[in-house]
């Protein structure tokens, strides 16, 4: 019986390995959620319901979305003045099951913002932190069957604790902003 020293059965198994590579692939790295608008779409993942019961119905759009990085307005959203005068458009991200999340940025302080939102939305909202401060406005039920995300202002302020703001970054273009809104409308729009 011949020995052969142990260096040499490694190269004798990478080359293996390089000669017959391994079937399975390794799955590919994790992406962040949410996307940000226009990347690709991630691959439908396997129904987790049986194959027998009927995927739930999407309700059908009323207007038309906004493109991949245009901005949307009041009508496409579906509620006049949810969109802050002043506040400039940063980004929109799929949230999966027809719904969008749109991103805005302001100067205004978060005080005038969430009482904006309660004179334009007749609600109270929630008070979801303290400290950062964020309120929460609802714009419907959440349905968990044909909803990714609770339809909803959301505004947040920036400059807690002497912050500078949310930098926002597009191209060569940096802005900060003191208070950021996110709108998630219902599906279909």
């Amino acid at each position: 019986m011949r020995l052969v020293p142990a260096a040499l059965c490694g190269v004798t198994f990478a080359l293996a390995l390089r000669a017959f590579p391994l079937a399975a692939q390794q799955p590919p790295p994790p992406q962040p959620f949410p996307r940000p608008a226009g990347s690709a779409a991630p691959p439908p993942a396997a129904p987790s319901q049986p194959a027998s019961s009927p995927a739930p119905a999407v309700p059908a759009r009323t207007t038309a979305a906004p493109a991949p990085g245009e901005a949307p307005t009041d009508a496409s959203l579906g509620i006049p003045g949810i969109i802050f005068p002043s506040a400039q458009f940063l980004s929109a991200f799929e949230l999966g099951r027809g719904q969008r999340c749109y991103l805005f940025g302001t100067d205004m302080s978060y005080v005038e913002l969430v009482a904006y939102y309660k004179n334009v939305l007749k609600d109270g909202g929630r008070e979801l932190f303290k400290a950062p401060a964020m309120q929460q406005f609802d714009l419907g039920k959440f349905q968990d069957e044909t909803m990714a995300a609770q339809p909803s202002v959301v505004v947040k302020d920036y400059t807690f604790a002497g912050g500078e703001g949310y930098l926002h970054v597009d191209g060569m273009e940096m802005k900060r902003f003191k208070t950021v809104i996110q709108i998630v409308p219902m599906p279909g729009r």
